[in-house]
């Protein structure tokens, strides 16, 4: 919703509407970019060619009343509530979700706080159970989602950490997992794979190759330890010496090897 602060906003049934489909507020934003008044950013930057800077938002008009008035958490004329939730930094008013303002962020986040650590390399706040027990990228949070190409940041969607550090929209990777089991970046393993490791290699055993192939070996490089093994070659799937992972790639041509004749 949105309406020019020139024109004394929006009126009627419509304009009483409380919040949006991002957020539930009881004022709306005069976007200092262009003069005009939305409930939120999000909303702001679906209709508009431009972005509205929530860090530049000073002014917002009550939904009852309709004055315009310095960005606080209570209309000072009808005594509205404008969000249960209120950040004078980010302008951000909603509904309690345990919100919190990180500061190394910049942005606010959902808590509550205490269930959440700021990775400084990673520069992003990490559920508890993560800290000391994820691979540091740095400034990972700034890179985009390499599925939907979107930001990650600022994003409201939850990002989900992968084991070799990258990020993904949580949205993205509950997609991603019905193809397949890869980072789109890395390449190794998004989740625990020995379950499935060990079928394939019951998989193998019950899989002999023809006599031809029986004494050819293969080199791999593997995705989940990046080691180099020398490996016979199956047409089911070739397993990493070092980690035994079958997550690997061929890293050179096939030969036979005469010490197994």
């Amino acid at each position: 919703m949105a309406s020019s602060a020139q024109e004394d906003g929006a009126h009627g049934q419509v304009q009483r509407r409380r919040g949006c489909e991002h957020y539930d507020r009881g004022c709306l934003l005069k976007a200092p970019c262009c003069d005009k008044l939305y409930t939120c950013r999000l909303c702001h930057d679906n209709n508009e060619d431009h972005q509205l800077d929530r860090f530049k938002v000073k002014e917002v008009q009550c939904i009852n009343c309709e004055k315009i008035q310095r960005a606080q958490q209570t209309c000072e004329e009808c005594s509205t509530l404008f969000g249960e939730y209120y950040c004078s930094v980010c302008h951000l008013f909603d509904k309690d979700k345990k919100q919190y303002h990180c500061e190394n962020c910049g942005i606010c986040r959902i808590g509550p706080k205490e269930d959440f650590f700021h990775c400084l390399k990673c520069n992003l706040c990490l559920a508890m159970n993560l800290q000391g027990k994820h691979k540091c990228i740095e400034n990972v949070s700034r890179q985009d989602c390499p599925i939907c190409l979107e930001d990650i940041h600022t994003s409201r969607i939850v990002a989900h950490v992968l084991p070799c550090g990258h990020l993904l929209h949580r949205t993205c990777y509950e997609e991603m997992v019905k193809e397949g089991y890869r980072c789109p970046l890395c390449m190794h393993s998004a989740f625990d794979m020995s379950r499935y490791w060990r079928q394939l290699d019951d998989e193998v055993a019950q899989t002999p190759m023809p006599s031809e192939y029986q004494n050819m070996t293969v080199d791999i490089l593997c995705n989940d330890c990046n080691g180099r093994s020398t490996v016979q070659f199956h047409i089911v799937g070739m397993k990493c010496n070092i980690c035994e992972s079958y997550n690997t790639a061929q890293a050179g041509g096939c030969r036979i090897s005469l010490d197994q004749q």
